[in-house]
């Protein structure tokens, strides 16, 4: 076992932030209401770079059959279910037991077929484990060395694999937003559940990926309309939330 293995990513204040928190995941109108807004887009963006990778096809019945995703800090499983449906192989791990313990209840619910493991990215790794598809979405900003949290992602990621990121930002637009739109002024989450300083930008989290050997291939942002009240993809708009994908050489 490497040294970098050795090192925890993990937060303890970070995960007790999400772990008291945790019995609200499924509810829409909640603490998490901003990502169960955010959801179906995010959602769209990962499916696209998915089927494109894979060649399938996204109105097949189970378009993502054979393929398996590892969802890293996976939360109460927002992505989860739905990639299952989708025909995925899925695996959701989460450092927060009371999230893992809310997840697998409502899959149960669900009659949906997904391991949740509350477990570390780094033990999974140990373990000698591999997915076509990692994705860490709304974590990296969360943990406590993004660098050494992604070379980890990498080794999870299987030779002609991928991994998704998301996360947010550092502009002022993003602070406007995601701390005083939502902590302060919508009290959609409680007040310190983001640190601005935290937030990555998009060249610093692309600087992190291709250090780790990947091939960042897609940025994607994804903007909140106040007006219509809803989100959308952009290429051209990433200075608040956004996305990225890299590839692993087959």
């Amino acid at each position: 076992m490497t040294e970098r293995q050795q090192t925890s990513s993990i937060d303890p204040a970070e995960v007790a932030k999400f772990q008291a928190m945790a019995a609200e995941w499924w509810d829409p109108q909640g603490k998490f209401k901003p990502l169960h807004m955010l959801n179906p887009t995010r959602l769209d963006y990962v499916t696209a770079q998915i089927a494109a990778q894979f060649g399938r096809d996204r109105d097949a019945a189970q378009p993502f059959a054979g393929i398996s995703i590892l969802d890293i800090g996976c939360g109460g499983g927002l992505m989860a279910e739905p990639l299952a449906r989708l025909g995925a192989t899925v695996t959701g791990a989460d450092a927060a037991e009371g999230n893992i313990t809310i997840a697998s209840l409502h899959a149960k619910e669900q009659g949906l077929p997904i391991e949740y493991r509350a477990t570390t990215s780094e033990a999974l790794a140990a373990e000698g484990k591999s997915y076509d598809v990692v994705m860490a979405l709304e974590i990296v900003e969360h943990v406590a060395e993004p660098s050494e949290f992604i070379a980890t992602c990498r080794d999870l990621v299987r030779p002609g694999g991928m991994l998704i990121q998301s996360t947010l930002n550092r502009t002022a637009r993003s602070f406007a937003a995601a701390i005083i739109g939502a902590e302060w002024v919508m009290r959609w989450l409680p007040k310190g559940t983001h640190d601005w300083h935290r937030f990555i930008t998009p060249d610093e989290l692309s600087t992190m990926t291709t250090a780790t050997g990947l091939e960042v291939v897609d940025r994607c942002g994804m903007v909140f309309n106040p007006l219509g009240w809803s989100w959308s993809l952009s290429h051209r708009d990433l200075s608040v939330n956004y996305a990225m994908t890299a590839l692993r050489a087959a």
